[in-house]
């Protein structure tokens, strides 16, 4: 996005990029009349609810098992500051104040679409909390990712009453303290506003958003560090003819192989050894396609979901447009959780392929690769030990892909008795990833050194550049020296996405946008 664009809460769609360009401070989100009608709209409804005859769960009824228990309309302000105080019940490391800022920015944009309840002043604060960076601190373990993230939803808004702490640039706070000195007062909730704000699965998306796009930042990666160590080991471009993958035509793995194609095309290391007595290569050169396609559909499974989260209205009851009051299940976490988990699988397999390429590169070849990557062994190991840590990464990986989905225990005295653990599913996908930027900083630094022995031939634009880009940080190694230095650049240059800019940059100069399909196809055909 570009900087200064505006989002408007509930009225407009929100994706992961324009939910992390507000949350970057590269778009401001602005509540206008439209949202500000719909929500004074069901306020006034959910007013009308409260003072009458009929119970409407938890609006004049207690919460969870306590939902036959009447409250009295005196009664319902101490009811929703306690419901904040008591589910504030977290514990463990606090997330990121990112991934936090990111909860208010989500939960800001359901509560404006108008069926919650809540007053126009408390959505306005929500704002102010994000406008001003002042972030609630959220511990990261509590939910189960059922009747919403109510944990760490707790936490979130516990500065809206005046408890809990905030986060300032790098100054942690007591929010009474921070109130004061902006001479603010805290928020006195009303009828369900409490309900309203804790419902919701805002904690599973907000890293369901962030890891969008992490994944889609390692897909097109992976593609790049594949093709490079393909250049590095000699290996063959005829397995992503488009001709073949007309043949099992799925929208991935074709996508991968055009990508592939364009990123090799014209290159002198592929054409150096046309002619050679080899006939295929390892899987995990020429099985690029069918691997890194089929977490590209994955993550393609998870995107689909995260979109329509983000922009849905998950807090329990629901008022409708004609303003019934309905209690349902729009808090429960499983449409997210079973593509989190797909998605942690997907990432696994693209660091598990990553790793073999490694391997590979490490055992040299009959093309010049010298074993290890270094001219000169015996005395030194080379990059024996930077494959250790991909294949210690990627066990790691492995290990995480039980699906937390496929878990539930029982909570609130039975009346929550099927969870989601979606919350669960979207911590350890983070983690994950964390390997995966890891073993692909690997691939890339064993990729740069086995193409340095293809000198004088020459990849391709795209490639060249990429590998540059590496060696703008990382030299050659002539022989052994401290490299976890240099692994710790790669994995600053791939989680940061500069070895992507580089390729982009470097596309765009010739005017080949790579990473489209009507590109791809027409470089194909030429």
């Amino acid at each position: 996005m570009k900087k200064n664009e505006t989002f408007q809460y509930g009225l407009d769609h929100l994706t992961p990029t324009i939910a992390l360009a507000i949350a970057d401070g590269r778009c401001r989100g602005l509540l206008n009349d439209a949202a500000r009608r719909r929500i004074e709209s069901s306020r006034q409804r959910v007013a009308e609810l409260a003072s009458g005859d009929g119970p409407v769960y938890g609006i004049n009824t207690g919460f969870g098992p306590l939902c036959t228990t009447r409250i009295s309309p005196a009664d319902t302000r101490t009811l929703q500051r306690n419901l904040l105080m008591s589910h504030a019940s977290g514990m463990g490391e606090t997330i990121s104040p990112r991934l936090a800022k990111l909860m208010l920015i989500l939960k800001a944009h359901a509560l404006c679409r108008g069926h919650s309840g809540v007053a126009v002043a408390t959505v306005e604060r929500i704002i102010w909390h994000i406008e001003n960076d002042i972030i609630p601190l959220v511990p990261s373990h509590g939910s189960v990712g059922a009747s919403g993230d109510l944990a760490p939803l707790s936490h979130l808004f516990l500065p809206l009453i005046g408890l809990g702490h905030v986060q300032s640039g790098s100054e942690v706070r007591p929010t009474a303290m921070v109130l004061a000195e902006k001479h603010l007062e805290p928020i006195h909730l009303g009828p369900k506003e409490g309900l309203a704000l804790i419902n919701g699965t805002q904690f599973i998306t907000a890293h369901a958003a962030l890891a969008v796009l992490r994944l889609q930042q390692c897909l097109d990666q992976a593609d790049i560090a594949g093709a490079m160590s393909l250049e590095a080991l000699s290996g063959s471009n005829r397995p992503f003819l488009a001709e073949l993958h007309c043949l099992r035509p799925h929208p991935g793995v074709q996508r991968v192989a055009r990508r592939l194609t364009v990123l090799l095309q014209g290159s002198q290391m592929v054409a150096s050894h046309a002619g050679c007595s080899r006939v295929q290569d390892a899987y995990s050169l020429r099985c690029m396609p069918q691997v890194h396609g089929a977490s590209r559909q994955a993550w393609s499974h998870l995107q689909d979901a995260v979109d329509v989260e983000l922009n849905a209205v998950t807090d329990n009851p629901v008022i409708l447009d004609n303003g019934e009051a309905v209690s349902g299940g729009n808090f429960h976490g499983q449409p997210l959780a079973l593509p989190l988990d797909y998605a942690a699988l997907a990432a696994s397999e693209l660091g598990n392929i990553s790793d073999r390429r490694i391997f590979l590169m490490l055992h040299g070849n009959d093309q010049g690769l010298p074993k290890l990557l270094l001219a000169n062994t015996g005395l030194q190991s080379g990059f024996m030990i930077s494959q250790y840590t991909s294949a210690a990464l990627a066990c790691e990986n492995k290990t995480l892909c039980f699906p937390a989905s496929a878990d539930s225990i029982p909570t609130s005295l039975g009346q929550e008795d099927h969870v989601s653990m979606g919350s669960i599913s979207a911590r350890k996908l983070h983690r994950i990833l964390d390997n995966l930027e890891r073993i692909l900083a690997v691939e890339f630094t064993c990729a740069a050194q086995g193409m340095d022995f293809r000198r004088p031939l020459r990849s391709t634009t795209i490639l060249e550049a990429v590998h540059a880009c590496i060696r703008g940080e990382i030299v050659h190694a002539d022989g052994d020296r401290v490299f976890a230095e240099d692994l710790a650049r790669a994995e600053r240059l791939v989680h940061d996405g500069l070895l992507l800019e580089s390729a982009r940059r470097s596309a765009a100069e010739k005017g080949l946008d790579w990473e489209s399909d009507e590109t791809e196809n027409q470089a194909i055909q030429a």
